[in-house]
């Protein structure tokens, strides 16, 4: 069965995918998008993905978009370990959590680091063009979300209440963790893919917040999937400095 995968840095949205085939053993042919060049919106890819969204998954002709119902296909398509679990409430445990991810602490996350990562990195480039390449971005919500990144529109009650989210979440998620191994339970599975990949650099991002004294659970739980062989294997699929970020889970880095 052919798969080919188009994604940006093992990171967020593109890692979940990612993380995911390799958690299955599914090989892949890879197509990297680089984000800050725009290549997400450019024709060759708008061909396979006219949202201009990253990341998209063609498999045996049939085109998927979407990150977090993507990791529930690439489960229920392929062979290899299952990933969510057969207990009933231990799968809408999973769900519940990989929706507060998705729904709540993404969004507060992505927009930190929009702000101080991908905003100022894409800022290089001329403004005329940078207004050009917005003007190319198919979805009016990603028009806007690129504008205020690209040229620091982001208010300070956008940012402050990103911020007090974040802490929110991360609070919330040490409560969990400190009762449960995993997301969903006793076993690993698509609900910790989907929070590895959004939380692996809070260590680094939120360190006042994320670290062995105050979130010990968030930590650990960290560094036992980063230990894991598909995930080394994964980011060491990353490009830029923002996939080198998870080096700060390493134990030779504790405290």
């Amino acid at each position: 069965m052919s798969v080919t995968l188009y994604h940006w840095e093992p990171n967020a949205n593109s890692g979940k995918p990612m993380l995911t085939l390799a958690e299955k053993g599914v090989a892949y042919e890879s197509h990297y998008l680089d984000l800050l060049q725009f290549d997400q919106h450019k024709p060759a890819y708008l061909a396979v993905n006219p949202d201009g969204t990253i990341p998209a998954m063609v498999h045996d002709g049939r085109v998927l978009t979407e990150s977090t119902p993507m990791m529930e296909y690439i489960d229920d398509a392929f062979p290899g370990p299952p990933l969510k679990p057969r207990d009933p409430a231990a799968r809408w445990r999973m769900r519940w959590w990989m929706r507060f991810f998705d729904a709540y602490f993404a969004p507060s996350l992505s927009m930190i680091g929009w702000s101080i990562f991908v905003g100022p990195a894409a800022r290089q480039r001329p403004a005329e063009e940078l207004r050009a390449a917005i003007a190319r971005i198919p979805l009016e919500s990603r028009r806007i979300a690129w504008r205020k990144a690209l040229f620091n529109e982001f208010s300070a009650e956008e940012l402050a209440e990103s911020r007090r989210r974040v802490l929110f979440a991360t609070l919330a998620l040490e409560d969990h963790l400190s009762r449960s191994t995993w997301i969903a339970g006793d076993a690993y599975s698509l609900g910790d893919i989907n929070g590895f990949n959004l939380g692996y650099a809070l260590p680094l991002s939120q360190p006042d917040h994320c670290n062995d004294a105050k979130t010990p659970h968030i930590m650990e739980w960290l560094r036992r999937i980063y230990e894991r062989p598909a995930a080394r294997a994964t980011w060491a699929k990353g490009r830029t400095q923002m996939a080198s970020r998870i080096s700060i889970l390493e134990r030779s880095k504790r405290a």
